[in-house]
Parts: C-alpha cells; sequence; structure tokens
C-alpha cells in the first residue's frame, strides 16, 4: 500500500476530515507532509480531540525508532482501541511487555513505539502481509472515533 492509497482509504470513511499540512497554512513545521484523520462530520477541527490515526514521514523528536528517513518510508499510527491492540500485540497497553521486535520492520503491525502505551498501533510501509489488517484497523480506529463524537452528542453534519 502507498500512503496515497491509505490516505484515499480512510478519506473515504464516512465524516473524516483529513488534515495535511502544508508550509503557509499555520501549522507546525514539523508536521509538514504528514496526514491527521480525525472524525468530524462538520469539517471543522475538532480542538479537543486528537486523530484516530495518522500517516508520518519523518522522525519526530524522541520517536526515531522506526528509522521514517529511509527513502520511501512511512508509518501508518491507528488508535484502533483496546481489544485490537490486545489481540495484535498479546497485552494490554499499559501492560509491560517483552521487546516487541524492531519498531522500523516493514508491513509488520506492533504497538506504536511511543504511544502504545495509549492503546495506538503502528505499521511502517503496509504490504501484503498487513494490507487487510490496516484498513480493518483504520475502520476500527474510525468507528471508535466516531462512537465518542456521538457519546459528547456533537451533531453530525
Amino acid at each position: 500500500m502507498t500512503s496515497e492509497e491509505i490516505i484515499g482509504f480512510v478519506d473515504a470513511l464516512d465524516g473524516v476530515l483529513t488534515l495535511r499540512p502544508a508550509p503557509g497554512d499555520g501549522s507546525p513545521e514539523i508536521s509538514w507532509g504528514d496526514t491527521f484523520f480525525y472524525y468530524a462530520p462538520d469539517g471543522v477541527t475538532p480542538t479537543a480531540t486528537q486523530p484516530f490515526a495518522t500517516v508520518v514521514t519523518k522522525n519526530y523528536p524522541g520517536d526515531e525508532t522506526s528509522r521514517l528517513d529511509r527513502p520511501d518510508t512511512f508509518r501508518v499510527n491507528i488508535a484502533a482501541g483496546k481489544e485490537a491492540f490486545i489481540q495484535w500485540t498479546g497485552h494490554a497497553p499499559r501492560e509491560p511487555a517483552s521487546p516487541e521486535g524492531d519498531p522500523g520492520a516493514t508491513d509488520t503491525v506492533i504497538a506504536h513505539p511511543v504511544y502504545g502505551r495509549l492503546g495506538w498501533l503502528a505499521v511502517v510501509n503496509p504490504g501484503e502481509r498487513t494490507e487487510a489488517a490496516t484498513r480493518q484497523l483504520l475502520r476500527a480506529a474510525h468507528h471508535l472515533a466516531r462512537s465518542r463524537h456521538e457519546r459528547r452528542g456533537e451533531p453530525a453534519a
């Protein structure tokens, strides 16, 4: 899967607001070139909600272990929920875990190297092995974000 295929897939889900920070839009320079997905059926960027998924194309300070500085490398980050996290990692997000392998390994679902304790999963360069899982996890994250939005009683567009 390419990053554009992932962006197109998530962008097509109902109520998704896709943000792609770029020079001149007021966003921090570190975010330029990355993509952030929110459940926001009104089209307004939520101020008190994190994205439910992101596509990042570079290392961030304190988050270098996936080695996103390699050519043509990106990582999909997914807030797919506790159940999916346990299914894929074998432990709850806040439970200590044995070393989970190489966070830079491609086409492998892993606990996010920084936000795994918050239940985030990640895939570096999803490919043949993880394409179906990545799509399923993105749908699950979208569903959870929509459910949180509805529980808060926010109006749908």
